[in-house]
Parts: C-alpha cells; sequence; structure tokens
C-alpha cells in the first residue's frame, strides 16, 4: 500500500495519507445512432489486428470474500472470469495472528478463502505477514528483532504444515509492502534476510509453488531507491521471486512495466517472467470509468492484476472489495464496477488492436456473430470517438455492409447498487471503408462505455426487467432449471437468474421470445391460458408459441424513465404482473388484464428494461 501520491497524465490523484481503518490489504432502444459530435479524443480499434485469446489479468481481488468463505455468492465471482484472490486474515481480531497469540482464527480464515478460490477457478496468493500480525496495528514484534529468528522459524514451520497439511497449491507473497513502516518497521537489511530466509525455505518444501515479491509500496523506477535495492539483492542471492510484485495507486502499469523491464535488463535477471501488479486502484479509482481504465492499460501492459481493498470495520471480508453494496437485508447487489468486469468477463475470441489516446483506452475482442469494446474511462469528460476499422476482418457481424451498434453507459449511481448496464444506442449503420465511427459522450467523469457490434438481423437484447413499484427484478426462482417454475420477484443482484434475451419474433413489430440466461429456457403462460392469475413460468423454448411471445407496449404516463414498458403476452393480450401488487420479496408473477397505459400507476405491470 503506497501512501504517497503520485501524478499521472490523466488520472486522478490519491490522497497523500492513508488512515489506519481503510488499509488496503490492501428493440432498438433509440431510432438513430448517437448524434455526432466533435470528439476531444479519438480511440482507434482495428479488427485485422488480432491476438491471442483474453484470460482476464485484471480480475483478481485482494480479499472480499466472508470470514468463512460462504459469501458473497459464486456468481459474483464467475461471471467476471474471476482469477486471483490475495488474503492471509488480516484485521481478524486487533491485534491478532501469531505475535498476539491469535494465529488460528487468522488461518482458518485464510484456508476457507483459499479452498473457495480454488473451488471458483481461481489461484490464492496467501500473505503470511498477515498470519504473523503486521497488518497495519502496532505489533510488539518483527521477525529477526534483535538477531533472533527462532518465532519467525517457527511461525513458518507451522505455516508450512498448514499449507501442506490442507493440500492446496497457493503463491506465496511473502511480506507486503515491506518499504513502509505501516507493514514493515525496521531497517530494510533485516527485511532482506526475512526474505533470504523465507525464500529458501519455500523452494526445499513446496518446490512447485510460486514466490511473489516484493509487492513494493509503490512503481518500479531506474531511480537508485528501494526497488533498485531490492532487485540487486535477490539477483545476488539467487532468491529472485518468480512473479515480481507492486502496487499501482495511482499509476499506469504500461509505465510500470518498461520501467520493470529496464531494472530487471540492467541487472540480467530473465525476464519475461510474470508481473503482478497486487494492488490497484486508489479509493478515488474504483468506479467504471477508472477501473475500466486499469483493465485496458493492464491488458496492454501484459501484467496480472488484483484490485485494492480499502475496506475496514468488518468490510474487508465481504462485499467482493467493494465491488457490491449490501441492501437493508444485508443481500449483495453489484455497483457499477462489478457491471464492467461483468462486461470484461464476456469478451471472448480474439483480443482486437486498440489504439488510445491520451487519456482513454479500450479492450476490443471479437468472436464469431459478436465484437465488444470496454471504453477506458480517463479521468475526465468530453467526448469519445470510437474509430471502428476493417470489420470486413470479423466474423459474421458484417451483412450488405451494414453492422449493429449496441451502445450502453455503466453507471456509477455515485457508489450505490447499480441494477444493469444502460442502453443508449441500439441500431443499424452503413459502413464507409469497411468501417465507422460511434461519438460517446462522456459526460459523468465516473461512468463509461460499452460497445457491441452484431449482425444487423439481431435486433434482440439483453436486460434484467425491473418491477417500478417495489424496485425488484424478475428472476428465476431458485434457479430452476425445470419446467413449470413460476418466476418471482427478487432483490436485483445480476445473477443470470435475472438476465433476459430478448429474441426478435419475425415479422411481429416490438414482440419477442424472453429466454433465461441461466436456464436457457422461455418465459412462458402456463397452459397457454387467457385467465387472470395464471402463472407466468419457464418452459423449454417452442418456435412459434404465442405463449413464449411478449410485446413491449411502451409506458409513457406520468414522467416514468425511457426505459419503462408493459411485456403483454401475444396469445392473451395480457400482462405480465406482480400478484396483488406485493413489494414482498419472492412475491410471484402470473398475466393480468392490463391496466391502459396513461390511466392510474399500473407499476406492479411497469418493467424497467435498462438493457432496450
Amino acid at each position: 500500500m503506497n501512501i504517497a501520491s503520485v501524478h499521472q497524465p490523466g488520472r486522478r490523484v490519491a490522497s497523500a495519507v492513508r488512515v489506519l481503518a481503510v488499509i488496503a490489504l490492501t428493440a432498438a432502444a433509440v431510432a438513430s445512432p448517437l448524434p455526432a459530435a466533435a470528439a476531444d479524443e479519438t480511440i482507434t480499434v482495428n479488427f485485422s489486428m488480432a491476438g491471442g485469446s483474453p484470460t482476464y489479468r485484471a480480475s483478481g481481488w485482494i480479499y472480499g470474500m466472508t470470514e468463512n468463505a460462504s459469501g458473497p455468492a459464486d456468481h459474483f465471482y464467475t461471471d467476471v472470469k474471476f482469477r486471483y484472490m490475495r488474503a492471509g486474515g488480516a484485521q481478524l481480531d486487533s491485534p491478532g495472528g501469531w505475535v498476539s497469540g491469535r494465529y488460528q482464527r487468522r488461518w482458518d480464515a485464510t484456508l476457507a478463502q483459499a479452498r473457495r478460490t480454488i473451488a471458483l477457478g481461481g489461484q490464492f496468493v496467501i500473505l503470511p505477514h498477515d498470519l504473523w500480525g503486521a497488518d497495519g496495528y502496532p505489533i510488539s514484534r518483527f521477525p529477526g528483532d534483535n538477531g533472533d529468528w527462532t518465532d519467525y522459524d517457527n511461525f513458518l514451520t507451522r505455516l508450512i504444515s498448514d499449507v501442506r497439511a490442507a493440500g492446496i497449491t497457493v503463491q506465496w507473497d511473502i511480506w507486503n509492502e515491506p518499504n513502509l513502516n505501516l507493514f514493515w518497521n525496521r531497517p530494510q537489511a533485516q527485511y532482506f534476510e526475512l526474505w533470504r530466509r523465507t525464500y529458501q525455505r519455500l523452494r526445499t518444501e513446496f518446490p512447485s509453488h510460486l514466490i511473489v515479491g516484493p509487492s513494493h509500496a509503490g512503481v518500479p523506477t531506474t531511480s537508485t531507491g528501494w526497488w533498485t535495492q531490492y532487485l540487486d539483492f535477490v539477483k545476488a542471492n539467487n532468491a529472485v521471486p518468480d512473479i515480481i510484485s507492486w502496487h499501482s495507486l495511482p499509476s499506469d502499469p504500461v509505465a510500470n512495466v518498461n520501467a520493470a523491464n529496464t531494472t530487471l535488463n540492467a541487472r540480467g535477471i530473465a525476464h519475461p517472467r510474470p508481473y503482478q501488479i497486487n494492488e490497484y486502484g486508489a479509493g478515488n479509482e474504483q468506479n467504471p470509468g477508472d477501473g475500466s481504465w486499469y483493465i485496458a492499460r493492464l491488458e496492454r501492459a501484459g501484467a496480472d492484476g488484483l484490485r485494492a481493498n480499502w475496506a475496514s470495520a468488518g468490510n474487508l471480508h465481504n462485499d467482493l472489495g467493494n465491488l457490491l453494496a449490501r441492501n437493508s437485508a444485508g443481500v449483495h447487489q453489484p455497483k457499477g464496477e462489478w457491471w464492467v468486469y461483468r462486461f470484461y468477463g464476456s469478451q471472448t475470441g480474439q483480443i482486437s488492436s486498440v489504439t488510445p489516446s491520451t487519456a482513454y483506452d479500450a479492450f476490443a475482442t471479437k468472436d464469431f456473430a459478436m465484437a465488444k469494446i470496454l471504453v477506458g474511462g480517463g479521468g475526465t469528460t468530453g467526448n469519445i470517438a470510437v474509430n471502428m476499422q476493417r470489420l470486413d476482418t470479423t466474423n459474421g457481424i458484417v451483412q450488405n455492409n451494414q453492422v449493429r451498434i449496441l451502445t450502453q453507459r455503466i453507471p456509477n449511481n455515485s457508489g450505490g447498487a447499480v441494477q444493469g448496464p444502460i442502453t443508449i444506442s441500439n441500431t443499424v449503420v452503413t459502413l464507409s471503408g469497411n468501417a465507422t465511427t460511434v461519438n460517446l459522450p462522456h459526460t459523468n467523469i465516473d461512468d463509461t462505455f460499452t460497445i457491441t457490434l452484431l449482425p444487423p438481423s439481431n435486433a434482440g437484447f439483453q436486460s434484467v426487467a425491473v418491477a417500478q413499484h417495489s424496485q425488484q427484478c424478475l428472476d428465476n426462482k431458485n434457479l430452476s432449471s425445470t419446467n413449470g417454475n413460476q418466476q418471482q420477484q427478487y432483490y436485483c443482484e445480476g445473477g443470470g437468474q435475472q438476465l433476459w434475451n430478448f429474441q426478435s419474433v419475425a415479422g411481429v413489430a416490438d414482440t419477442f421470445t424472453v429466454v433465461n440466461q441461466q436456464s436457457g429456457k422461455c418465459l412462458d403462460v402456463n397452459g397457454a391460458s387467457t385467465s387472470d392469475g395464471a402463472a407466468v413460468q419457464q418452459w423449454t423454448c417452442t418456435s412459434g408459441a404465442q405463449n413464449q411471445q411478449f410485446t413491449l407496449r411502451k409506458v409513457t404516463y406520468g414522467g416514468n424513465d425511457s426505459h419503462d414498458y408493459q411485456l403483454v403476452a401475444r396469445h392473451s393480450g395480457k400482462c405480465v404482473d406482480v400478484s396483488t401488487i406485493s413489494t414482498t420479496v419472492g412475491a410471484l408473477i402470473h398475466q393480468w388484464t392490463c391496466n391502459p397505459v396513461g390511466q392510474g400507476s399500473p407499476l406492479n405491470q411497469t418493467w424497467r428494461l435498462w438493457g432496450r
């Protein structure tokens, strides 16, 4: 954790001092395209230049899982292609850890979180310094005080034994931010001896485990100082970590990697070896705009990233590092930046070439019949022109020299929960020279944008459906895959059971089959009934079944949002309705006679489709 302020062009600067309590263990929605505007900056995407498949370098976190590893729910991790978690029981008991005689609780939490991380397909980075107790709280002793290493050797013996007994493979981040008094309040030479001794023990005990370091509180620099002194020491003592790590709070990963390459080359340290920026994103950078910028820069730099965590007071072990909010019932709900990572996790196929502007960058991919661009926010405002070139080299997207462009905004919402990305344009454009440009009005510094390219014939969209009387989402109850499962309303939490793929019905205006992302089954009126109160359920999709077709009727009265609709069953002419206008979590969904649009307040029949 770096307490120094570092200015980078186009980035917001972090506060100069971090208090101990926040230790960072740290159908077409629009009839025409966005209005043309002179761009303040231009990003260029060239789809003819393709790289490898995405590996989701930026999808790592520090802590953010409950102490017993029971939460947050799996989908919050799997939907974002979760790769890393870094933890060691910090803030559990204060003081806590080995040095205070309270090792067991921290180890139990570490093991639970490691096992769940591995089960979710991620890699676990263990933090021995937290297990020791050096998590920023004043402690009585550090390893090697007065030249006595006995206690630390005993600690290592216990930790090594516990890891071996658990049968887990971890990455060993030997000591966090050893150049910062908050974590290493002793001479540099004493830390170097700790590094040498620990490195040798781990190499002997776990030859296949990777060692990470130095997790420097700051970024690589070519100037003589702590960073270069560390490299000189590990080179001279044959103790070079498998993964070189540092913190970017704030900084530019691309510049960091260039400096790291220079300093390693100067010392003959073999590389490329993995770089891990295992804390990125200062507290005021944790929003959709800055988060997407870091994703683009980490991908450009070829460095893995773990997003910093500034939580305290029991929140460090929860909330996925502030990507989630909790409502009054304690239910996790996604913030805007989580939706950024979800879009990033949906980018498949091949990585495409992006030329950034001064303050903006992007991450672009192309796959069959779809290409996606995540625009990096830039820490500023203005119009962003995204120039997309060589669309002829995409597969199945261009038809008759046309392409459909879906543009969405991911709001920050002042750091609160966000129900979903908001469609600002979904339209077909004609290409000129196999290229086209989209202009994005970036008026809120913390928001960001996504662009999805589709075949012109694909007039569908994906969205949550939010009941406007309750602000709860249309939800596939219990994540069931069973035919006949009646749908419910539930707190909006971003899972596939609340995401609906609206697929156009050919030849019928504004009419769609509505397919649940999680189950793959269609929204359906039970038995094709025309009666009030017939259950709205899921069922295997049946071609031409009108009880699985819903017309979107625009709701424009009373100042309602432009994304508000009634969902009218084609076979019955009745509306998808929350039973008895209930605001109760889990209230069931049925069909009911539609309240005339413009009369009364049929909000239990009004659904906000942010993706429309």
